[in-house]
């Protein structure tokens, strides 16, 4: 009955194989030769293995009428031990290879010592080959589903990231020549025709198209673009021709520092999995010393202490199967690919995590503290308002803005965004600027005044304070007072949806840091539902409030620190995890921080923490899941209560589950 079971799932196996092959075969770059390879060698010993237990006894003893006495016996060992070659041979050599460069105790180590020692049994007693093969072959299946499902998570997270540019177009001569991207300088001008990716970052110079972002941001919406726009390295032009003048060098570009980050995440280890390589160089050696007195010392104490027969036969064979059991794979594998899973979905989601140290750490965030302007808000002024105002409010604004025309400042070239047209500076003469009041001008002739309180107080202007929160400009022309503009940082879109998100998420605290004014600050903080707001602070002023919040922190919760801007880069560091606004954020920003938002929307800093937290959820499933199965394996084992070969489908059922359980961790979509 248990030689039929044994067949049947050995049938199941080369079945199963099978399948794999001609439905896995059939897709494009599906598996690597190496993958293939094995594949053979899993289908080759599967059917010798259960073409010889087909074969009986009775042949075999017939050899040794033909030829001479044992003759059976050695040619049924030659033929199992060929079967067990074409499946092992690999094992064999790498743990020949660790012995010699001492690095002994690894799984090819267990592997090798347990199913050798049961060929060496086999022989010794004339027994059943078969458990010495069987757990050999189910290893390898094991290894092959691992070697897949590893293989594709990281073939589809290359894809994805797939944004290193191969060339540039410069036109020369009227035509365009393809450059390396490295050859390019800052201030060239560059031609990316549709299909075809931006290399370096830049600003449109000509051409409207539509720009494919996933692969930097994650949105699938395409975005629209205009001369004017600057663009990021990285995107697909999708319709029309653009000339871009270049900002930056290539290596300085968003694409080469996205792949730089990518690649070196891996290098920055979490504490599971520092954890889990320790634990593998200690269990190890442990396993198998005790898997020596497992096989030396009950025969001693039988045979010397109680006056029994030593039985080693069986004492030698539970020790080999407690080594088959106590492989660590399933552990050494799934926990490394769970946090390589969740570094990859988040970069789906154009959330670029630059180690799996930081993943670990966001998902212990109770308190994320935010910079306001460019984090918050836009960080562009806008025009949000026109107030006491007798003539048109079109008027007012042309009045300002040609009266603004001289200056740089933001206020000023947001009030002429708001006018809209082309500025006719011949209409203007007589230009006076009051440092830290504002500007008188005559506009045709007339004089118009623009500025603040003080500039109206200066002119003896009687003028209407404003109740509204923002910057205001109060207007004067020909010396008599016309209303007032407001003009304010405009709030994200999602800014007050991404407080929410973040309570939801289990935040307990909310806290905004600005080197705004009070009256803006709060209102922008009520308005968007921030726990606490701190006003007109300077870079310094931010680190010691973030040290103030950081002793406030409580049992082992986290803070996050999110911000965009060059004079944020200090607080970055000095937050247990810095967020950083990758689109807009300046270089120093993105450099100290420890994670980097694609498309600077606040609604990704919850969806990273729910990422991070599912993502330590998996591993710590996938740990609880090993551990317990082995440990039970170990124990039922050294009593003799489970088998070689059922020690292997146990250990190779958690490894698959696991390592399947770990590549959850790419689906993110519906965080």
């Amino acid at each position: 009955m248990q030689e039929l079971i044994v067949n049947i799932l050995l049938s199941v196996v080369i079945l199963t194989a099978a399948g794999l092959l001609l439905v896995v075969g059939r897709r494009k770059n599906s598996m690597t030769k190496k993958q293939k390879t094995m594949l053979i060698r899993i289908l080759a010993a599967a059917a010798m293995l259960l073409g010889l237990q087909f074969l009986s006894a009775e042949l075999f003893s017939q050899l040794d009428e033909y030829l001479f006495p044992s003759a059976g016996r050695w040619v049924r060992f030659a033929l199992y031990f060929a079967d067990y070659l074409i499946i092992g041979y690999d094992i064999l050599r790498k743990a020949m290879k660790g012995i010699m460069n001492r690095q002994v105790f690894d799984e090819n180590f267990l592997m090798a010592v347990a199913t050798v020692g049961a060929m060496a049994l086999a022989v010794y007693s004339n027994g059943d080959y078969l458990e010495a093969i069987a757990v050999m072959l189910f290893y390898q299946v094991g290894e092959w589903f691992q070697s897949y499902a590893v293989g594709k998570s990281r073939r589809n997270i290359s894809a994805l990231m797939d944004i290193r540019p191969d060339y540039a177009n410069m036109e020369r001569g009227g035509k365009l020549e393809k450059v390396d991207p490295d050859a390019v300088e800052i201030g060239s001008v560059i031609i990316v025709q549709p299909g075809e990716k931006v290399p370096i970052d830049g600003i449109i110079l000509d051409g409207n198209s539509s720009l494919n972002t996933s692969a930097l941001t994650g949105e699938s919406l395409p975005r629209e673009a205009k001369a004017g726009d600057a663009v990021i390295s990285g995107c697909i032009n999708m319709t029309g021709v653009l000339k871009i003048q270049t900002t930056k060098e290539f290596g300085e570009s968003t694409a080469s520092k996205i792949l730089d980050l990518v690649e070196n995440a891996s290098s920055k280890k979490s504490r599971s999995e520092n954890f889990i390589s320790k634990f593998a160089k200690v269990y190890t050696p442990v396993v198998c010393y005790s898997a020596l007195a497992l096989a030396i010392l009950p025969p001693l104490i039988r045979m010397l202490g109680m006056g029994l027969s030593a039985d080693w036969g069986t004492w030698v064979y539970r020790a080999l199967t407690f080594l088959v059991i106590s492989c660590p794979c399933a552990l050494v594998i799934s926990i490394p690919l769970s946090f390589f899973a969740g570094i990859g979905g988040a970069s789906q989601a154009g959330i670029l995590v630059k180690g799996s140290n930081y993943l670990e750490t966001l998902s212990k965030v109770r308190t994320v503290v935010f910079d306001k302007t460019g984090t918050l808000t836009q960080g562009v002024f806008e025009v949000s308002g026109i107030h006491h105002s007798e003539m048109e409010n079109e008027k007012l604004i042309e009045y300002a803005a040609l009266a603004e025309s001289a200056s740089s400042h933001p206020i000023s070239k947001s009030l002429q965004r708001a006018y809209g047209k082309e500025l006719d500076r011949t209409r203007v003469s007589d230009i006076q600027e009051i440092s830290g009041n504002g500007v008188i001008a005559k506009v045709d002739g007339i004089e118009v005044a623009a500025g603040n309180d003080k500039l109206m107080k200066h002119l003896n202007i009687a003028y209407r304070d404003c109740h509204s929160t923002g910057t205001i400009i109060h207007m004067a022309i020909g010396g008599e007072y016309a209303g007032h503009i407001v003009i304010s940082d405009i709030v994200k879109p999602h800014a007050k949806e991404a407080i929410s998100s973040l309570k939801a998420a289990g935040i307990e605290k909310t806290v905004m840091l600005t080197g705004d004014a009070k009256k803006v600050a709060e209102q922008v903080a009520g308005a968007l539902g921030i726990d606490k707001v701190y006003s007109e602070l300077l870079p310094a002023d931010k680190v010691s409030k973030v040290e103030d919040l950081l002793k406030q922190k409580t049992g082992k919760s986290k803070l996050a620190f999110v911000g965009d801007g060059i004079n944020d880069a200090p607080v970055l560091s000095r937050a247990d995890i810095g967020i950083a606004m990758g689109a807009m954020g300046s270089d120093a920003a993105i450099e100290a921080a420890d994670i980097v938002l694609m498309d600077d929307d606040p609604m990704k800093i919850s969806k990273a923490i729910k990422i991070s937290r599912k993502c330590l959820r998996i591993v710590y499933q996938n740990i609880v899941l090993a551990l317990g199965v082995k440990f039970a394996c170990l124990i039922l084992g050294a009593f003799g209560e489970v088998s070689m070969y059922m020690a292997i489908f146990a250990d190779v059922g958690v490894m698959i589950i696991a390592v399947l359980n770990a590549i959850r961790c790419l689906f993110v979509k519906k965080l």
